[in-house]
């Protein structure tokens, strides 16, 4: 019988059987009782109380049990740490223990078990241990050292624990010396104990030839922490770790991989001998890419690293894109040869230059459809679907072409069911009048005559999405895809520098340094209590700015647009608690067409839903009309209901800090802005002369993801005043109250009172020039004033947090060189960069990337308007230079107003 039986049993009363068979003479009954005792804490059942019983196994010769016993030690020894204490004579006692398992045993179960009552009492045998005759006893013994370390530093240190790792470095077993370096590594990144010199390196790298593949890992790890005295010895180390390079195993590579890339960095640039290393490193990455899929991500980001600090070591495999032209040209002309197999690797080439360069070689494709009946090999198969239905909308003839590879769908490679099932629906979804019945009949081979699973998913995935809600399909199948570029992977130098010491690590993969998803903070014991979490919130918020003037000139008075002098201001007064909305003039609705009437250039950016999609039924005309089931007929029943939509949780409020950028790392300044952003100075709005006595001064400012009016009112009048509100114009960004104007008494003369009323933007639109000028009209119960105001850009900057790198980029590239604008902003104060950042930041100009270019600091941040329109800036610092020199692009040119203004105010 196996030991399944140990995990089935439910009899009550349980614990008492157990401790009278813990407690028998019989060895055979003991030791079954203590694998149910182990079974039973396995399933997560409580048996601490046969704590006493089960040490009370310890001392037997049997080493199933005795593990059996250590495991049972481990797990409950922290909760209950006066009990533990009764397993030290035992662990003292195995130690000396004839059989080297049970002593490796015993002093790994020390090491593990992290209560501080018995901490001094293990010293003495984890001594003897690591001076014991067998490599298997001194291997353990030393990351139990380790262990101990990270429960108690000082005791280590006192009791000569790491001169004895040190000495275990000349052990001549390489295990040993293995593990005795891994222990001393970790010590040295919490306290720097022990320094590596030429000797130990010699040692290190004699061990390295006989150790197992995980032993080089660790000593390679520890060579890439040593600095040579001179060239001749960094050359050496090279020579004598390069072997490594053909291992077996990825880790030894790319830990080899960084131990060169250091060393490297040491070496003239001119010398022969990193040209030499340059050619050796290369074969070993592209090899690695012909291992399983998960070695090839790692493989391909950390040659990201290394081809970014050393290009030379890839250049002969890098493409270059001024040579996409002449290499089109040339697969042309290959498949022009009319060579079946030369034609089909074209087929596959050119669907990746069809991906990477969207709509820019278009005219090749009815070549490549003329030699569609000659491709017989799956991958080419693949690729041409792919370019059918990629270019469906181009091809008069696509659903002939896609229907000839449906009729033999059975008989086709998985790799190309997937390809023509997606491609059908993309032509579905491009010319849906005329491809329903293909699609059906896809569908159906996909969902019901298909025994892949794979493919059945994607099938009902693709019948859901086109019968539950068309416009949804279509922005899943047909979404734009991210841009391909070698410049959104590219990293700022400190960062870079910083990532290459890291080759092979989880850094190297995430493009970010350790610190930035690793908690250094370490818990010396095992406690009783939940697991604290050690976040500390990023302060940025920056100190006040000095104020200055505004901008933009207030219009006069003479110049009030006419239909003021219609707003209905005689509306019933709310009270505060009361739904603002239902009582505001002037049908302060949803204003349609709200950037169409502001910029008449057809909407916001739309950057991964950054501004209000448009209704779906605009943009998918063709499915208004019916209702589509893809599987009508089939007998599979109707598809379920769409859920109702969730909402989005606010951008703002999630973890941006370790985004990379576009260049480069953007030191974690994503995120919210803090509440110490720029602050306009108040205006004089109104003059009392003007406004029989009353006098109204303000500005606006944002707070918490609102625009606020606040706004002072003083009474120079001879009466009190009462009944007051407020109602803005029709505006550039639809700006319009969101509360009442709450003054909670009657103004009385010579006194003034400020009042902060929140604002939305759901108003209606009209173009102003320039786009801040607000029209507003105040009421009291003497009379109707209308002023004209300014509203600061930045009062409308969101809280959306920094772009992704990709978007960013690629915006930057669509948007033409006419729409961007360059000014030159003083800088008095020689802010630094993380200053610049740390002060746009608190005011929603988001950084995206950081890089330094000759001397240059280049900053690249995203500022979005509350209607969904970007404004992307690149500002340049030049070192001892007192100027800035600030680049601005948008869609939307007039977006750009006065901006730099903004900036100079912010940081100066």
């Amino acid at each position: 019988m196996t030991d399944s039986k140990y995990f089935t049993t439910t009899k009550k009363g349980e614990i008492f059987e157990l401790k009278n068979e813990l407690n028998s003479d019989k060895k055979e009954k003991k030791r079954e009782a203590v694998k149910k005792v182990i079974a039973s804490m396995t399933v997560g059942k409580d048996v601490s109380a046969l704590f006493p019983d089960v040490v009370n196994c310890m001392q037997t010769d049997n080493v199933e049990l005795k593990k059996l016993v250590y495991l049972y030690l481990m797990n409950y020894a922290k909760s209950q740490p006066d009990l533990a204490i009764m397993a030290v004579n035992t662990f003292v006692k195995d130690c000396e223990d004839p059989n080297p398992l049970i002593r490796a045993l015993a002093v790994r179960t020390m090491g593990c078990i992290r209560v501080e009552k018995i901490t001094e009492y293990l010293c003495e045998p984890l001594r003897k241990c690591m001076k014991d005759e067998d490599p298997y006893v001194r291997k353990t013994a030393a990351v139990c050292v380790a262990k101990l370390y990270d429960m108690n530093p000082n005791l280590v240190e006192e009791q000569g624990f790491v001169e004895l790792l040190n000495d275990l470095l000349s052990d001549a077993n390489p295990m040993v010396v293995a593990n005795a370096v891994a222990a001393l590594t970790e010590i040295n990144e919490q306290k720097p104990l022990i320094e590596v010199n030429s000797q130990m390196v010699n040692k290190l790298l004699t061990a390295l030839n006989e150790c197992t593949e995980w032993g080089q890992v660790f000593i390679l790890d520890a060579l890439a922490g040593y600095r040579p005295r001179d060239e001749r010895e960094a050359q050496n180390i090279c020579e004598r770790i390069s072997p490594r390079l053909a291992h077996a195993n990825a880790a030894v590579v790319l830990s080899t991989v960084k131990v060169l890339m250091k060393l490297v960095d040491l070496l003239p640039n001119d010398s022969d001998f990193i040209a030499q290393l340059t050619k050796k490193l290369a074969p070993p990455m592209v090899t690695l890419l012909s291992a399983e899929p998960e070695i090839q991500y790692v493989a391909l980001r950390n040659i990201n690293l290394i081809v970014q600090k050393r290009p030379d070591i890839l250049k002969q495999e890098m493409k270059v894109e001024a040579s996409a032209e002449r290499c089109v040209a040339t697969l042309l002309e290959l498949i022009q040869t009319k060579v079946n197999y030369v034609v089909q690797e074209a087929v596959v080439v050119i669907k990746d230059i069809f991906r990477k360069y969207p709509n820019r070689y278009e005219s090749i494709i009815s070549t490549l459809c003329e030699n569609l009946d000659t491709l017989d090999e799956p991958e080419a198969r693949a690729s041409m679907i792919w370019i059918i239905g990629e270019y469906a909308e181009r091809i008069d003839n696509a659903d002939e072409l896609l229907e000839s590879f449906v009729e033999g769908f059975h008989d086709e490679n998985t790799q190309v069911q997937l390809q023509l099932l997606t491609a059908v629906v993309k032509l579905f979804l491009k010319r849906p009048a005329d491809t329903q019945q293909l699609v059906q009949r896809v569908l159906s081979l996909a969902t019901q005559d298909s025994d892949n699973p794979d493919l059945r998913d994607r099938g009902y995935i693709y019948w859901r999405l086109l019968s539950a809600d068309p416009a949804a399909a279509k922005q899943v199948v047909l979404a734009e895809k991210p841009l391909i570029s070698e410049e959104t992977d590219l990293l700022e130098p400190s960062l870079l520098d910083q990532l290459v010491c890291h080759i092979g690590s989880l850094a190297s993969v995430y493009h970010k340094p350790p610190s930035a998803f690793v908690d250094t903070a370490r818990q010396p014991l095992r406690t009783l209590t939940a697991p604290n979490t050690n976040g500390h919130p990023v302060d940025n918020s920056t100190s006040a700015v000095s104020r200055s003037q505004q901008p933009t000139v207030i219009p006069s008075q003479d110049t009030m647009i006419a239909d003021l002098l219609s707003l209905d201001l005689n509306a019933p007064a709310v009270a505060p608690g009361g739904t603002y909305g239902q009582t505001v003039p002037m049908g302060y609705g949803a204003g349609g067409g709200g950037l169409d009437d502001l910029l008449g250039l057809g909407g916001s950016d739309s950057i991964m839903g950054g501004g209000a999609p448009a209704p779906a039924q605009a943009s998918n005309a063709p499915f208004a009309s019916s209702t589509f089931d893809p599987l009508a007929g089939l007998g599979l029943g109707a598809p379920a209901q769409p859920a109702a939509p969730v909402a989005a949780a606010p951008i703002g409020g999630a973890d941006l800090g370790g985004l990379a950028d576009i260049f480069g790392g953007a030191s974690g300044l994503g995120g919210v802005a803090t509440s110490a952003g720029f602050q306009m100075p108040k205006q004089m709005w109104l003059e009392a002369s003007k406004a029989k006595g009353l006098q109204v001064e303000g500005t606006f400012v944002r707070r918490s993801g609102r625009v606020y009016m606040e706004i002072t009112l003083t009474n120079k009048a001879m009466q009190a005043m009462s009944g007051f509100a407020v109602q803005f114009n029709k505006n550039s960004f639809g700006l319009m109250p969101a509360e009442p104007l709450n003054v909670p008494a009657p103004l009385l003369p010579s006194q003034n009172i400020t009042v902060s009323m929140a604002c939305d933007t759901s108003g209606p639109v009209q173009k102003m020039e320039p786009l801040t000028n607000l029209q507003v009209a105040i009421k009291n119960d003497i009379e109707v004033f209308y002023f004209a105001c300014v509203v600061p850009l930045l009062a409308y900057f969101q809280e959306a947090g920094p772009m992704e790198k990709r978007e960013f980029l690629e915006m930057w590239k669509d948007i033409p060189e006419q729409n961007e604008q360059q000014f030159t902003i003083p800088n008095p104060h020689g802010l630094s960069a993380d200053a610049i950042c740390a002060k746009l930041q608190a005011n929603n100009i988001c950084t995206v990337a950081r890089r330094s270019v000759e001397g240059q600091e280049l900053l690249y941040h995203s500022i979005k308007y509350t209607n969904g329109i970007y404004v992307l800036s690149e500002l340049k610092l030049n070192l001892g230079s007192p100027t800035l020199t600030l680049s601005l692009k948008s869609r939307h040119v007039t977006a750009i107003s006065n901006l730099n203004e903004i900036y100079q105010m912010i940081l100066n």
